[in-house]
C-alpha cells in the first residue's frame, strides 16, 4: 500500500493531538471519556458502544462498571426488551464530561490559536466532517 505524504502527516498529527488530550488534567481517562461521551450522545447499550469504539465487549463491560460505580452513568431497563440494559449519563457524569472536555480543549487551544481564523474554521469543519464519516462507516469496518 502506497502511503500519501498527507495521510502520513494526518496520522502523525492525530497521534500527537491524542497525546495532548491524554495529558489533560481530568478525572477521566481517555477511554472513560470516550465511553461517557458516547453514552451522553445517546448510545445507550454496551454492545453498540463496543462496536462504535471498536472495543471488545468485556472491555466495555469493565469500563461501564467503573463509570457506574463512580455514579457517572446508570443502568436502566429497556422498554420492550427485558434482557437489554440501557445506559444513561447522570448529572455527575454530565459535569465530569463537561470538565474533561474543557480541560482537553485547554490542552489543544494553543495549537488552534496559532492558526489564522480561516484555517481554524477549515480545521474545525473538517473534523466535523470526519466525525460524520466515522459515525456512518464504523459499522462496516472490519473487526480488529
Amino acid at each position: 500500500m502506497q502511503i500519501d505524504d498527507r495521510e502520513r502527516v494526518m496520522v502523525r498529527t492525530i497521534a500527537r493531538l491524542a497525546r495532548l488530550i491524554e495529558r489533560a488534567d481530568t478525572d477521566l481517562s481517555l477511554p472513560q471519556y470516550r465511553v461517557l461521551a458516547m453514552v451522553a450522545a445517546g448510545d445507550e447499550r454496551a454492545t453498540r458502544l463496543a462496536r462504535r469504539l471498536d472495543l471488545a465487549k468485556p472491555t466495555i463491560t469493565a469500563m461501564v462498571e467503573s463509570l457506574v460505580e463512580r455514579g457517572l452513568i446508570r443502568r436502566e431497563e429497556v422498554e420492550g426488551d427485558r434482557r437489554a440494559v440501557g445506559l444513561r449519563i447522570t448529572p455527575a457524569g454530565e459535569a465530569a464530561l463537561e470538565a474533561a472536555e474543557a480541560a482537553m480543549i485547554d490542552r489543544i487551544s494553543p495549537v488552534l490559536e496559532r492558526l489564522d481564523e480561516a484555517d481554524r474554521e477549515i480545521v474545525l469543519g473538517a473534523v466535523g466532517t470526519v466525525q460524520t464519516s466515522l459515525d456512518a462507516g464504523v459499522a462496516s469496518l472490519p473487526a480488529s
